[in-house]
């Protein structure tokens, strides 16, 4: 694999300026770590908190604790002016009671016979009850004082942490509250996506404040707006062996200073940086992984065992291209239905000019996979790339396999036979699911975690193909990620954000917070794969 080197524009480029209400709370962050220390501190805190009153009072407040004489401010003072001037952090969102829900819904998953799992599902399905938020009339009445943004329908949170909508678990959420027949709920999702797009011209990583820098992509299919279209720091184009040129996309947050939810722990891993540029750069490319939602994970390092040598900015993904393939031929889809013919067709001949790039640029004959392309020069380039296979990055990873998710790639039974026998001899596969890479590196999204969207990614993919080996695989993998939820549900009582997949029943961890339950995207696939599996009577769902 090639050595990309940082391009000298992508420190210095383009910028999306935060407000002064996320430039204070990071004060306050940085205030509180000096005074309590790392144990149980979760910068994001301090971010999520809303004033009590206009910033500039809070601002003096702050300004005249009394502080000690290494600059730091006592425990006491600190949770007196905290209280005294702000609210808690997610008191902007009040429990909403969603309007369609119920119990047990008619037709509610016909195929799980078992009555066990049946009792577990339906706990799960009432889980939509727990997550189910709206904004406050305070957001929309005194938006100044909020980070958290004014949505004008009920919400389903993540959990926990996630106390905000982030766009591509909403894809999950609304999988889910599908399967739980609670229509009403995922069309609010989707109106409230909508409105971010056309307040912010692109869908949010996150409904706050500090997200407005970062954009994500994941096919919610009702998003037929056809200005979905990145702009052009976001693409590059790549010369193929044919000498065909192909646009393709990459992450690229707008943004070069210390993430906002977690400033403090930017700061620390960027000072063994010396000068501002490279400062800057590695400020992006922190928030460019953010973008991706795979924070943190050794597929954007140069150096895997080195954080500080993320590059997500010099490559390109194939997950955020087949995001992109999938989202083109749904607005092709959906143009034609209501009539936009031209639209329909400008986005079709998009999607056939990208399903080319997929066979020219990220597919790996020998191994049977789609990889990843790093660029090999300055990434702010305007002149095509020549493709090289030396830039493939061959290390696998889950990600590897997401095309299969599309029908223009799943409908290929000789393609879909070759790539279901790569991903058995891969090493991904574990007694518990997908792993997300091979390597162990304490970051999250890498072994051994799995995480719901990319298990459900690729088993609806090789279930939809006329594959008799890769269905059997697909149903395979798809209980083995429902048994362990279901273990670990009953041990622990929560749904987890991520699981261990080297063992039947045990959540996952790493990475820069503790391992959070609740939770919107684990509930939606668990649903999802029961409403397309089910579960036989007779069948026992324990790990053994």
């Amino acid at each position: 694999m090639a050595v990309s080197s940082h391009s000298h524009s992508a420190g210095s480029g383009p910028v999306i300026p935060t407000t002064p209400l996320v430039s204070f709370p990071e004060r306050v962050q940085a205030t509180a770590l000096q005074t309590y220390g790392k144990s149980n501190f979760d910068p994001k805190n301090y971010v999520d908190l809303s004033l009590k009153s206009n910033l500039s009072v809070t601002l003096d407040a702050f300004d005249k604790l009394p502080r000690m004489a290494n600059g730091s401010v006592s425990v006491d003072d600190l949770e007196l002016f905290i209280g005294r001037y702000f609210n808690g952090a997610g008191d902007d969102l009040i429990y909403s009671e969603p309007v369609d829900f119920v119990p047990e819904p008619h037709g509610f998953l016909s195929k799980v016979e078992n009555p066990e799992v049946r009792g577990w599902a339906l706990e799960v399905h009432a889980l939509w009850k727990n997550l189910s938020r709206k904004v406050s009339s305070s957001v929309h009445d005194h938006p100044d004082l909020h980070t958290l943004l004014p949505l004008s329908k009920p919400v389903i949170i993540p959990g926990s942490r996630f106390r905000e909508v982030y766009y591509w678990d909403s894809y999950w959420v609304i999988r889910g509250l599908l399967a739980s027949k609670m229509y009403e709920t995922a069309k609010a999702i989707v109106t409230n996506l909508i409105f971010l797009l056309d307040t912010y011209g692109h869908v949010l990583n996150g409904a706050r404040a500090y997200y407005t820098n970062r954009r994500q992509c994941c096919s919610v299919v009702l998003l037929f707006i056809y200005h979905i279209r990145s702009n052009e720091i976001h693409e590059l184009i790549i010369r193929d062996a044919e000498q065909s040129d192909h646009s393709l996309n990459r992450y690229y947050a707008m943004w070069n200073k210390p993430r906002p939810e977690s400033s403090t722990i930017d700061e620390e891993l960027a000072s063994k940086f010396m000068n501002v540029s490279e400062k800057q750069q590695f400020y992006r490319e922190l928030a460019s992984t953010a973008e991706s939602g795979w924070d943190f994970s050794t597929r954007w390092m140069r150096n895997s065992s080195d954080i500080t040598t993320l590059a997500t900015t010099t490559i390109l993904p194939v997950d955020l291209n087949i995001f992109i393939l999938r989202m083109e031929l749904d607005i092709a889809f959906l143009a034609k239905t209501i009539g936009e013919n031209d639209v329909s067709e400008d986005f079709l001949r998009a999607s056939q000019k990208r399903q080319k790039a997929f066979s020219s640029i990220f597919w790996n004959e020998n191994m049977g996979q789609w990889l990843d392309y790093w660029l090999n020069y300055g990434a702010g380039s305007e002149e095509p790339q020549t493709w090289k296979a030396e830039n493939q990055n061959q290390k696998v990873f889950a990600s590897n396999f997401a095309p299969l998710w599309i029908d223009v790639f799943n409908s290929d039974i000789h393609l879909v036979e070759k790539v279901t026998k790569s991903l058995q001899t891969s090493g991904l596969l574990c007694a518990a699911g997908i792993a997300t890479s091979l390597t162990n590196s304490g970051q999250q999204w890498d072994f051994p975690n799995g995480w719901a969207p990319l298990q459900h990614m690729i088993v609806e993919g090789l279930s939809r193909s006329a594959s008799v080996e890769a269905r059997r695989v697909a149903k395979d993998i798809a209980e083995r990620w429902l048994r362990t939820n279901y273990v670990a549900y009953k041990k622990t009582g929560a749904m987890h954000e991520k699981y261990n997949v080297e063992k039947c029943g045990d959540y996952g961890g790493g990475g820069e917070y503790i391992p959070q339950t609740g939770f919107g995207w684990s509930n939606g696939v668990v649903l999802a794969f029961l409403e397309e599996f089910g579960w036989p009577k007779h069948t026992n769902i324990d790990c053994n």
